[in-house]
Protein backbone atom coordinates (compact mmCIF):
# COMPACT_ATOMS: atom_id res chain seq x y z
CA UNK A 1 0.00 0.00 0.00
CA UNK A 2 1.05 3.82 -0.62
CA UNK A 3 0.47 5.62 2.43
CA UNK A 4 -0.59 9.02 1.10
CA UNK A 5 -0.84 12.80 3.35
CA UNK A 6 -2.76 15.55 1.86
CA UNK A 7 -1.64 18.78 2.73
CA UNK A 8 -4.15 21.13 2.09
CA UNK A 9 -6.38 23.94 3.03
CA UNK A 10 -9.80 23.41 1.21
CA UNK A 11 -11.67 20.76 2.67
CA UNK A 12 -13.85 19.67 0.07
CA UNK A 13 -10.69 19.40 -2.06
CA UNK A 14 -9.26 16.98 1.15
CA UNK A 15 -12.94 15.14 0.82
CA UNK A 16 -12.75 14.50 -2.78
CA UNK A 17 -9.24 13.59 -3.25
CA UNK A 18 -9.16 11.17 -0.13
CA UNK A 19 -12.16 9.57 -1.16
CA UNK A 20 -11.24 9.24 -4.35
CA UNK A 21 -7.95 7.56 -2.66
CA UNK A 22 -9.14 5.70 -0.45
CA UNK A 23 -11.37 3.43 -2.92
CA UNK A 24 -8.18 2.29 -4.95
CA UNK A 25 -6.88 -0.97 -3.81
CA UNK A 26 -3.29 0.29 -3.36
CA UNK A 27 -3.12 3.46 -2.21
CA UNK A 28 -4.00 4.59 1.37
CA UNK A 29 -5.16 7.85 2.90
CA UNK A 30 -2.60 7.75 6.14
CA UNK A 31 -3.36 11.91 7.09
CA UNK A 32 -4.81 15.24 6.00
CA UNK A 33 -3.72 18.72 6.89
CA UNK A 34 -5.38 22.17 6.33
CA UNK A 35 -2.24 24.38 7.63
CA UNK A 36 1.56 23.90 6.51
CA UNK A 37 2.74 23.68 9.46
CA UNK A 38 0.06 21.21 10.65
CA UNK A 39 1.17 19.52 7.77
CA UNK A 40 4.90 19.53 8.48
CA UNK A 41 4.36 17.97 11.69
CA UNK A 42 2.31 15.35 10.32
CA UNK A 43 4.46 14.70 7.87
CA UNK A 44 7.52 14.16 9.87
CA UNK A 45 5.42 12.03 12.57
CA UNK A 46 3.61 9.70 9.81
CA UNK A 47 6.40 9.36 6.81
CA UNK A 48 4.17 8.65 4.28
CA UNK A 49 5.11 6.96 0.65
CA UNK A 50 3.72 10.22 -0.90
CA UNK A 51 2.58 13.61 0.33
CA UNK A 52 0.03 15.72 -1.72
CA UNK A 53 0.92 19.59 -0.83
CA UNK A 54 -1.13 22.33 -1.50
CA UNK A 55 0.52 25.67 -2.48
CA UNK A 56 -1.31 28.74 -1.15
CA UNK A 57 -1.88 28.24 2.25
CA UNK A 58 -1.63 30.65 5.12
CA UNK A 59 0.38 31.18 6.76
CA UNK A 60 2.82 28.94 6.13
CA UNK A 61 2.45 28.26 2.22
CA UNK A 62 3.27 25.21 0.38
CA UNK A 63 7.05 25.83 -0.80
CA UNK A 64 8.08 26.22 2.72
CA UNK A 65 6.68 23.76 4.30
CA UNK A 66 8.23 21.47 1.22
CA UNK A 67 11.38 22.95 2.50
CA UNK A 68 11.03 21.86 5.84
CA UNK A 69 9.85 19.09 5.22
CA UNK A 70 12.92 17.97 3.01
CA UNK A 71 15.14 19.66 5.23
CA UNK A 72 14.05 17.19 8.54
CA UNK A 73 13.90 14.25 5.51
CA UNK A 74 15.56 14.59 2.12
CA UNK A 75 13.54 11.35 0.99
CA UNK A 76 10.07 12.50 1.24
CA UNK A 77 8.66 12.22 -2.25
CA UNK A 78 6.26 15.13 -2.39
CA UNK A 79 3.97 16.03 -5.19
CA UNK A 80 2.83 19.60 -5.26
CA UNK A 81 -0.93 19.76 -6.67
CA UNK A 82 -2.13 23.65 -7.35
CA UNK A 83 -3.66 25.80 -9.84
CA UNK A 84 -0.87 28.06 -10.07
CA UNK A 85 1.88 27.97 -12.77
CA UNK A 86 3.64 30.95 -12.22
CA UNK A 87 7.21 31.43 -12.16
CA UNK A 88 7.30 32.44 -8.52
CA UNK A 89 5.51 29.25 -7.43
CA UNK A 90 7.05 26.55 -10.22
CA UNK A 91 10.83 27.23 -9.26
CA UNK A 92 10.96 28.00 -5.43
CA UNK A 93 8.69 24.76 -5.35
CA UNK A 94 10.80 22.89 -7.47
CA UNK A 95 14.00 24.05 -5.72
CA UNK A 96 12.55 23.29 -2.43
CA UNK A 97 12.77 19.33 -3.18
CA UNK A 98 8.97 18.76 -4.51
CA UNK A 99 9.32 15.45 -6.90
CA UNK A 100 6.35 15.93 -9.03
CA UNK A 101 3.92 19.08 -10.21
CA UNK A 102 0.28 18.50 -11.01
CA UNK A 103 -2.44 21.14 -11.44
CA UNK A 104 -5.43 20.71 -9.43
CA UNK A 105 -7.40 20.81 -13.02
CA UNK A 106 -6.03 17.02 -12.99
CA UNK A 107 -8.41 14.25 -13.24
CA UNK A 108 -8.38 12.63 -9.88
CA UNK A 109 -7.12 9.66 -12.17
CA UNK A 110 -4.32 11.03 -13.36
CA UNK A 111 -3.40 12.41 -9.49
CA UNK A 112 -3.44 8.69 -8.27
CA UNK A 113 -1.23 7.87 -11.18
CA UNK A 114 1.41 10.25 -10.47
CA UNK A 115 1.14 8.86 -6.62
CA UNK A 116 1.87 5.36 -8.14
CA UNK A 117 4.68 7.22 -10.72
CA UNK A 118 6.57 9.13 -8.11
CA UNK A 119 6.02 6.46 -5.08
CA UNK A 120 8.15 4.46 -8.05
CA UNK A 121 10.73 6.79 -8.14
CA UNK A 122 9.65 8.84 -11.45
CA UNK A 123 8.89 12.54 -11.61
CA UNK A 124 5.74 13.72 -12.91
CA UNK A 125 5.51 17.54 -14.27
CA UNK A 126 2.81 19.12 -16.15
CA UNK A 127 4.05 20.01 -19.21
CA UNK A 128 4.25 23.84 -18.83
CA UNK A 129 6.12 22.81 -15.72
CA UNK A 130 8.72 20.23 -17.60
CA UNK A 131 8.87 23.26 -20.54
CA UNK A 132 9.62 26.06 -17.70
CA UNK A 133 12.43 23.99 -15.82
CA UNK A 134 14.23 22.65 -19.21
CA UNK A 135 14.25 26.43 -20.17
CA UNK A 136 15.55 27.29 -17.05
CA UNK A 137 18.50 24.97 -17.26
CA UNK A 138 19.14 26.11 -20.35
CA UNK A 139 19.59 29.54 -19.24
CA UNK A 140 21.57 28.71 -16.26
CA UNK A 141 24.32 26.16 -18.71
CA UNK A 142 24.13 29.35 -21.42
CA UNK A 143 24.75 31.75 -18.45
CA UNK A 144 28.55 32.77 -17.71
CA UNK A 145 30.17 33.54 -14.52
CA UNK A 146 31.21 36.63 -16.13
CA UNK A 147 27.64 37.44 -16.78
CA UNK A 148 27.32 38.57 -13.30
CA UNK A 149 30.03 40.90 -13.11
CA UNK A 150 29.26 44.86 -12.78
CA UNK A 151 30.96 47.44 -15.48
CA UNK A 152 33.16 48.36 -12.86
CA UNK A 153 34.36 44.96 -11.65
CA UNK A 154 34.73 44.04 -15.63
CA UNK A 155 36.92 47.33 -15.37
CA UNK A 156 39.21 46.00 -12.39
CA UNK A 157 39.47 42.62 -14.14
CA UNK A 158 41.32 44.41 -17.05
CA UNK A 159 43.23 45.87 -14.81
CA UNK A 160 44.35 43.03 -12.96
CA UNK A 161 44.91 41.51 -16.47
CA UNK A 162 47.35 44.40 -17.48
CA UNK A 163 49.60 43.44 -14.32
CA UNK A 164 48.39 46.50 -12.15
CA UNK A 165 48.42 46.30 -8.50
CA UNK A 166 45.50 47.48 -6.03
CA UNK A 167 46.96 50.75 -5.69
CA UNK A 168 47.92 51.60 -9.63
CA UNK A 169 44.24 50.20 -10.36
CA UNK A 170 42.99 52.67 -7.70
CA UNK A 171 44.88 55.46 -9.17
CA UNK A 172 43.89 54.75 -13.07
CA UNK A 173 40.19 54.48 -11.95
CA UNK A 174 40.06 57.38 -9.65
CA UNK A 175 38.71 55.57 -6.91
CA UNK A 176 39.46 53.96 -3.24
CA UNK A 177 41.91 51.48 -2.72
CA UNK A 178 39.77 50.03 -0.34
CA UNK A 179 37.21 50.36 -3.13
CA UNK A 180 39.45 48.30 -5.33
CA UNK A 181 39.78 45.40 -2.34
CA UNK A 182 35.86 45.21 -2.16
CA UNK A 183 36.01 44.77 -6.37
CA UNK A 184 38.66 42.47 -6.57
CA UNK A 185 36.85 40.26 -3.87
CA UNK A 186 33.82 40.33 -5.68
CA UNK A 187 35.43 39.17 -8.63
CA UNK A 188 37.07 36.03 -7.09
CA UNK A 189 33.51 35.21 -5.89
CA UNK A 190 31.69 35.60 -8.98
CA UNK A 191 34.27 33.72 -10.89
CA UNK A 192 34.42 31.22 -8.63
CA UNK A 193 38.32 31.59 -7.98
CA UNK A 194 40.77 31.43 -5.61
CA UNK A 195 43.47 34.57 -6.16
CA UNK A 196 43.82 36.83 -8.65
CA UNK A 197 46.18 34.57 -10.93
CA UNK A 198 43.09 32.44 -11.69
CA UNK A 199 40.92 35.41 -12.06
CA UNK A 200 43.57 36.73 -15.37
CA UNK A 201 43.78 33.12 -16.27
CA UNK A 202 39.81 33.24 -16.44
CA UNK A 203 39.88 36.62 -18.53
CA UNK A 204 42.44 35.69 -20.99
CA UNK A 205 40.40 31.96 -21.55
CA UNK A 206 36.81 33.69 -21.79
CA UNK A 207 38.35 36.76 -23.90
CA UNK A 208 37.51 39.59 -21.74
CA UNK A 209 41.06 41.09 -22.78
CA UNK A 210 40.34 42.02 -26.36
Amino acid sequence: MIRVVLVDDHEMVRIGVSAYLSAQTDIIVAGEAATGADGVQKVLALRPDIILMDLVMEPMNGIEATRQIIHNWPEAKIIIVTSFLDDDKVYPAIEAGAVSYLLKTAKASEIADAIRRTAAGQSVLEPEVTEKVMARMKAKKDRQLHDSLTPREVEVLLQMARGKSNQEIAEDLYISLKTVKVHVSNILSKLEVQDRTQAVIYAFQHNLCQ
